[in-house]
């Protein structure tokens, strides 16, 4: 009896997750937004926000583009780290990733972390992965 409850608890807990994994993201899709979300994170910490707008999705680009003055106040910030916390598939088919960031301003050299929270929605059209959060806010709490 003692053995079986381990092994009955095991099987809920990979019946529970394998039924997750059904109603998510195909394995094709997940390849590739674990590419994207590189990339992305490559472009936040080494290149610029102007190169990170091409990830967002572009219905929010259209109806609400940073604007200059944003940009600018990016300009303001070098990022020294970025790092996942956590990741989850919604129910919406929608992928919610935290990240965590560590933000330098270039005229104080103050170094501090921020936690922003980014959505990624598979579009079946294009065949990849648009990020619907928006540039990250590296001001929160500021």
């Amino acid at each position: 009896m003692r053995r079986l409850f381990p092994l009955l608890i095991l099987s809920m807990l990979l019946l529970a997750s394998s039924a997750a994994f059904a109603d998510g993201p195909s394995r094709k899709q997940r390849t590739a937004l674990e590419n994207t979300q590189n990339a992305y994170g490559a472009t936040i910490r080494w290149g610029s926000m102007d190169d990170a707008i091409g990830y967002l999705d572009p219905r929010q680009r259209k109806e609400n583009p940073p604007t200059e003055f944003e940009l600018e106040r990016y300009a303001q910030l070098r990022v020294s780290s970025y790092r996942e916390r956590s990741s989850a598939a919604l129910p919406d088919g929608v992928v919610e990733r935290r990240v965590e960031i560590g933000v330098i301003n270039v005229n104080t050299q103050a170094e501090r972390l921020v936690v922003v929270v980014e959505r990624w929605r598979w579009d079946p059209e294009a065949k990849r992965w648009w990020q619907t959060a928006g540039l990250p806010d590296l001001w929160r709490g500021q």
